[in-house]
């Protein structure tokens, strides 16, 4: 699918790769995919074409945009983490958030969509979907193994729309300590699924954290969410 530009509420212009379903006579539902510190590369277009291939107009934006746009990592190659590493830590989390939000816009406005929009992110877009559902009106958040989320639950009163959040117990990228943080304030806040098993990354086919069960449950615990929120 061709990639669509958005603008940005402070002006700039980000691109951003859009995937529509077969059936684009009919009005669907509308997801954000939020990607991971890799970029928009192969992996999250895969990701976003799976999920127009379920019946939604999917969306996934180019965040790095202000630092380096078009970032496309390799997330298999063991030289990409440092390289995509420099890159995140320059990001600004809150013009991310407003830069989706923008993305929520223009898939309601889209003559595909039926208006109600989600988001669904990994690793750093775990920690976004956290944060679209405090200062958002997406209609529904989902996010797996999302690093960070720790640094900012003082904003957790604040959720306004449906949460759902996969929690690897074994993240290499998330203590033991900042999972219990995450998990008792947003308890009754947030639907929360815990996979004692389970590493970081864990749908990642090709990697050593790849789970395949806990890859499955856990899309299937997201499907089921995403249909109740959104009605696709």
């Amino acid at each position: 699918m061709p990639d669509v530009t958005i603008k940005a509420a402070d002006g700039g212009i980000f691109s951003a790769y859009l995937s529509l379903p077969k059936n684009v006579g009919a009005k669907v539902p509308g997801i954000v995919m939020m990607q991971q510190i890799f970029g928009v590369n192969s992996e999250m277009r895969g990701f976003t074409d799976d999920y127009a291939a379920k019946g939604y107009i999917a969306i996934c934006p180019d965040l790095f945009w202000r630092i380096r746009p078009g970032v496309q990592l390799d997330p298999l190659d063991k030289e990409s983490f440092p390289k995509a590493i420099a890159v995140a830590r320059d990001l600004d989390h809150d013009k991310a958030v407003e830069d989706l939000k923008a993305c929520v816009a223009f898939l309601r406005a889209h003559p595909a969509c039926n208006g109600k929009v989600g988001t669904l992110g990994y690793c750093l877009g775990g920690e976004t979907a956290y944060l679209m559902a405090v200062r958002s009106d997406a209609d529904c958040n989902v996010g797996y193994f999302g690093v960070g989320i720790e640094k900012s639950l003082d904003e957790a009163a604040n959720i306004k729309k449906p949460l759902l959040l996969h929690i690897p117990e074994q993240d290499r990228h998330v203590p033991a300590e900042a999972q219990a943080q995450i998990k008792a304030a947003l308890a009754g806040r947030a639907e929360l699924y815990a996979y004692p098993n389970a590493d970081h990354a864990f749908n990642r086919v090709g990697s050593a954290a790849y789970n395949a069960e806990v890859t499955a449950l856990a899309n299937q615990r997201s499907d089921a969410f995403l249909r109740r929120y959104l009605g696709a």
